[in-house]
């Protein structure tokens, strides 16, 4: 397996799906824990809008897609919070604004082409280093930041009001959070693509919390998940060759899900206690 990554951008697609794939669930959990799985795909929605709005603006669609995602995330979050509009409602308003607004912006700029699927599902074997160590950065920033406030986000996501008569700045948490999310959207953008990247928020902590019995478990497994996800479906597309990078990953997160959900199970019979009568 080691000889599929002696070509270079095969080892950049590894380095870039590896910091997606370990960073994307230790935000995850906390938005599982919440139930607002569905955020990251808002925020990816509203990115694509951002690549459009920066391709416009003449500057790399990277920044166009964080500085959207960024404020979008946050006008998403102040509506959540204020009771202004339902979760789904505000979701859904937001799903179809991004891509439309996206959708608009490229046609008229007739930029609306194949780079557009790259874009929705992934481009990893055309990233650079530079694209490839910003990716990197950001998904180091997400987990630094996670880590220096987890005691914190970890109170606002078991008891929001709790945490709120404890004194925490939950209003600030929770920006925090969106944050870190739109972060991370925007750094898997080229790995797994916008319509797919929310996928490695969810999935691998679903896995991961059908293995572990606390929240701090679920988040470990969560982050091996994530990392077996990534090169499992990276190393697939490439010993077929005609495969989309993205999707794989996606897959076999899923699969891993399957096997997981299976696997914790039949752990459970295996120590459940016998009741004798």
């Amino acid at each position: 397996m080691i000889g599929l990554f002696t070509e270079e951008f095969a080892l950049r697609a590894l380095v870039a799906a590896l910091a997606v794939g370990a960073a994307a669930p230790v935000v995850g959990g906390f938005l599982v824990q919440r139930r607002l799985s569905l955020i990251g795909d808002g925020i990816g929605h509203l990115a694509f809008a951002g690549v459009a709005l920066g391709i416009l603006a003449g500057v790399a669609p990277v920044w166009g897609a964080l500085a959207v995602a960024l404020l979008g995330a946050a006008a998403l979050e102040r509506l959540r919070a204020r009771g202004r509009l339902a979760g789904d409602l505000s979701l859904a308003l937001v799903f179809y604004a991004g891509i439309a607004l996206g959708a608009v912006v490229l046609s008229a700029l007739d930029r609306f082409d194949g780079s557009v699927l790259g874009v929705l599902f992934g481009s990893l074997y055309a990233t650079s280093w530079s694209e490839t160590w910003l990716m990197v950065a950001l998904c180091a920033v997400v987990v630094a930041l996670a880590l220096l406030f987890y005691r914190e986000l970890f109170v606002v996501a078991l008891d929001e009001e709790t945490a709120r008569a404890s004194g925490l700045p939950v209003d600030s948490l929770n920006l925090l959070l969106v944050a870190l999310t739109a972060l991370l959207v925007t750094a898997g953008m080229r790995a797994v693509g916008l319509l797919l990247v929310a996928s490695l928020l969810v999935v691998p902590v679903a896995a991961g919390s059908r293995l572990a019995h606390s929240f701090r478990g679920t988040l470990g497994w969560g982050v091996v998940m994530g990392v077996l996800s990534t090169v499992g479906g990276l190393v697939a597309a490439l010993l077929v060759g005609t495969l989309t990078p993205g999707a794989t990953i996606v897959l076999a997160s899923i699969l891993l899900f399957v096997g997981a959900t299976v696997g914790g199970r039949r752990a459970a019979r295996r120590h459940r206690p016998v009741v004798r009568s």
